[in-house]
């Protein structure tokens, strides 16, 4: 009770006087991995620009980056253990009420922070207009993803949540790809009708208003569905995970083994988190020196697509450093400063590896260390969050393609923004 009651005072101090616990607090123990994250970010950035333009290789950047791609790997590595036990052994410690309580919490939070990143992401490309400033070539237009359809990237949704077979979904991935009319009428036909004159022969006007409708609507495209790509189906998962918990919870003392088994395992696992965290200053470090010396022309780059970086970069500053903690200081009354600080290590760890998958041991470690929240809530909310709340992603993607339109003339209706907001919302993480 004491230790409790010492804890909340700590806490209050801090609350109050951040400046005060920051030069206290900031060459201890506890703060020393957070530094030399610090240092390794600055010393990233230093070796890459330093390393940029020398003529190295494609090897010798392979080189470059081996102990930031060990890195990642071992961070990789312990998604699967980590995401399933969490959840499992955090649900199976709380009752059913509860459990559905904080569920749906986590859920309308999740999809309110994410569908406000989509609408400030629109409003921003909007208000700056960044397409009218790039050249209309080529090469201000984004290359590529699979086409989709709003209702076959909704349908692949929920197959993902519910995989029929759970050893494969550890693995593989699927999604329905369509099959464009131009990629069909690239293949050679045996006999092409063509109505034949004297002097040269021209395609039947039918074919050609045919043609035309199937390009310009994906929904008469031919697709093929489940096909199978490499990646973890972290959704299916996710949702076995919360299933099997809930139930565990529910057994009372004869699901008892299995909840012990589970804690046990998530403590196994976070103990490694620890142990990887320790390499993580070098890994971010060696990682960003290699992502800097492999871009190819920084210069043209940033001239030409500049304004669509600014147009991001603001949407999420705002994003980040605004809307978030202005929610944060709505519901907990207390100052977002120290909670940046907490988590000061998953943010930088997530500035070198792109992936909040990837950052999601660390973060799980953060809250609980540094801002002792329950393990029951961190590793079930976190692992759902690593999974469908992607607000940067969403922002991104809500941008590009507006862009994208500005760029080539094509003006978007009400309707179909509409669409683009919920096809950013029914985003995939590259790494999953």
């Amino acid at each position: 009770m004491s230790n409790d009651v010492s804890k909340n005072t700590a806490s209050a101090v801090v609350e109050r006087n951040p400046t005060a616990w920051m030069k206290k607090n900031l060459l201890t123990k506890e703060n020393l991995l957070l530094l030399l994250i610090v240092i390794g970010v600055v010393a990233g950035v230093c070796l890459g620009v330093g390393l940029y333009g020398k003529g190295l290789s494609k090897r010798d950047i392979m080189y470059l980056g081996f102990l930031g791609e060990v890195f990642l790997r071992m961070l990789t590595a312990l998604i699967l253990p980590l995401i399933i036990a969490s959840l499992i052994s955090g649900l199976a410690a709380l009752d059913s009420k509860l459990s559905g309580h904080v569920g749906w919490v986590t859920v309308l939070y999740y999809m309110s922070t994410t569908f406000s990143a989509v609408f400030l992401g629109i409003g921003m490309v909007f208000a700056i207009r960044p397409g009218e400033y790039g050249a209309n070539d080529d090469e201000n237009r984004k290359k590529g993803g699979r086409p989709s359809t709003v209702a076959d990237t909704f349908l692949d949704l929920i197959r993902s949540m519910f995989p029929s077979n759970l050893v494969e979904a550890c693995m593989k991935k699927e999604y329905t790809e369509l099959i464009s009319p131009m990629m069909i009428s690239a293949e050679p036909e045996p006999e092409p009708e063509f109505a034949w004159n004297s002097t040269n022969y021209t395609i039947p006007e039918q074919k050609i208003a045919q043609y035309k409708n199937d390009i310009d609507d994906p929904y008469t495209w031919d697709f093929t569905p489940n096909v199978q790509a490499n990646g973890m189906n972290i959704m299916g998962l996710v949702v076995f995970s919360v299933a099997f918990g809930i139930i565990i919870g529910r057994m009372g003392e004869k699901g008892r083994p299995l909840k012990e088994f589970f804690d046990a395992l998530s403590e196994a696992v976070m103990l490694l988190v620890h142990v990887v965290m320790w390499f993580s200053p070098v890994g971010i470090c060696f990682l960003i020196a290699a992502k800097i010396v492999a871009m190819d022309d920084p210069e043209q780059m940033f001239g030409r697509i500049g304004m669509y970086m600014a147009t991001v970069v603001a949407g999420l500053s705002i994003h980040s450093f605004i809307i978030l903690p202005l929610i944060y200081i709505v519901f907990t009354r207390k100052n977002p400063l120290m909670h940046f600080l907490a988590v000061a290590q998953a943010l930088l760890t997530a500035v070198g590896t792109a992936s909040s998958a990837a950052t999601l041991p660390i973060t799980i470690a953060n809250l609980e260390d540094n801002r002792h929240i329950d393990s029951r809530v961190t590793r079930f909310v976190l692992p759902i969050g690593a999974t469908i709340n992607m607000d940067g992603t969403a922002l991104y993607e809500a941008v590009a393609v507006l862009f994208i339109a500005q760029v080539n003339g094509v003006s978007l209706d009400a309707g179909k923004i509409i669409a683009l907001r919920f096809n950013s919302y029914q985003k995939k993480s590259k790494l999953l």
